[in-house]
């Protein structure tokens, strides 16, 4: 094979790790902290009386730390106080009639506006039917701060799939206020129509629109400067592209570095620097493997960060968030990510450089973070969970 690029962003090296669990390596020591033998994580039900139905993403309206909000598989958003003792969630969104949910399918992802305190925009990703994924936005009643208005409901973008599997579904505005949606390849074994290599078709990328302007009888705008603008027969859309199915992704707040899970095929899940333009390989590799082809030709496509085996039951990343709490310094700027199958809880750091943190044996489906930065975790025995620091006592 030939070398696989390189990217530099804001990170000391980018370098692919080809190895199994039993061959992490240990973390590199943050400036200031770092794990060690007198510290242990935990996870800990974070709201003992709440169970949700197949959370699959947990989201903070901006700066209000007083209110949690958690989509549910099936198509309703719930909001809760944030407190321990909860014992009561409100429906926020119900679109579960309007709402596919064979599969991989059903309420994917949602997303509150920058200026959501102002405007009262969401957005959402959906399947209304087997075979599309949509990107709509809605806005909170005038009347009920705990309540969507449902009519108001705009579709920005129909996303045709092929299958009912590799549908993505994350949303996230970036540091320059353009909204950001994963799509996945739109399923079936290997990618068989060459979706995530084609730029003529939204499958298998990271994509970017403008959600504050429209043009082109379009309900959103496209950037300028995404990278395909200019190029014949390619979707303006895209931001990079060569993904498999990025279930989740996310920015760091602080570095503004954009972090992807990409789930893989049969062998390799692999964590992704995302950077404009860039081309993530698959299917022409899965991670840093060969896949259609024994001897590919990996010119100019970009590595994982990382990429784990399937050993320990691990088969299915969930991308998570690089921690910016305080409740836990010794996380401080790692990436926080996990995998559905196993259950397992890694760090990892912009080196490249993984630790197992814990096995939790839950069914991780996402990791979301509040208005303070703490991390969540939803899980599909339909708790929310939150790490915690347990200090060992020394014999």
């Amino acid at each position: 094979m030939k070398r696989i690029a390189s990217v530099l962003l804001g990170v000391t090296s980018l370098f692919y790790i080809s190895c199994s669990d039993a061959d992490e390596l240990n973390l590199t020591p943050n400036p200031n902290v770092q794990i060690d033998s007198l510290v242990s994580i935990t996870v800990n039900n974070a709201f003992p009386n709440l169970t949700f139905n197949n959370p699959l993403d947990l989201q903070a309206a901006g700066a209000d730390s007083t209110r949690i909000f958690v989509a549910e598989k099936g198509g309703i958003i719930k909001v809760f106080n944030n407190d321990a003792t909860t014992e009561e969630t409100t429906t926020f969104l119900d679109i579960s009639a309007r709402t596919a949910t064979a599969s991989e399918l059903g309420l994917l992802g949602f997303v509150f506006h920058p200026e959501y305190i102002t405007n009262g925009f969401l957005y959402a990703t959906y399947t209304p039917s087997e075979e599309l994924v949509v990107v709509s936005r809605f806005k909170v009643s005038e009347t009920d701060a705990n309540m969507v208005d449902e009519a108001s409901e705009t579709i920005l973008l129909e996303i045709p799939q092929p299958a009912t599997n590799h549908n993505g579904g994350q949303l996230a505005f970036g540091p320059d206020g353009y909204l950001y949606i994963a799509s996945g390849d739109g399923g079936g074994s290997g990618d068989p129509d060459g979706n995530a290599q084609n730029l003529s078709n939204l499958l298998g990328k990271i994509l970017r629109i403008d959600v504050d302007a429209t043009e082109d009888g379009l309900n959103y705008a496209i950037p300028a400067d995404n990278p395909f603008v200019e190029e014949e027969n390619a979707r303006g859309e895209i931001y990079a592209y060569g993904l498999r199915n990025p279930w989740r992704f996310s920015f760091d707040n602080q570095t503004n570095t954009l972090w992807a899970g990409d789930v893989g095929q049969d062998e390799k899940e692999e964590i992704d620097i995302i950077v404009k333009g860039g081309n993530y390989g698959w299917n022409i590799l899965e991670g840093t493997s060969c896949f259609l082809e024994n001897d590919c030709d990996d010119t100019d496509l970009i590595a994982p960060l990382y990429e784990y085996g399937r050993t320990e039951n691990d088969k299915s990343v969930t991308g998570g968030y690089v921690y910016r709490g305080d409740a836990l310094p010794e996380l401080q700027g790692l990436y926080i990510y996990g995998d559905f199958v196993s259950g397992r809880i890694w760090a990892l750091d912009q080196a490249g450089n993984n630790k197992l943190i814990f096995e939790s044996e839950l069914a991780i489906s996402s990791f979301g973070t509040h208005a303070n930065n703490e991390l969540y975790i939803c899980a599909f025995d339909g708790k929310i969970y939150e790490l915690t620091a347990v200090a060992e006592v020394q014999p």
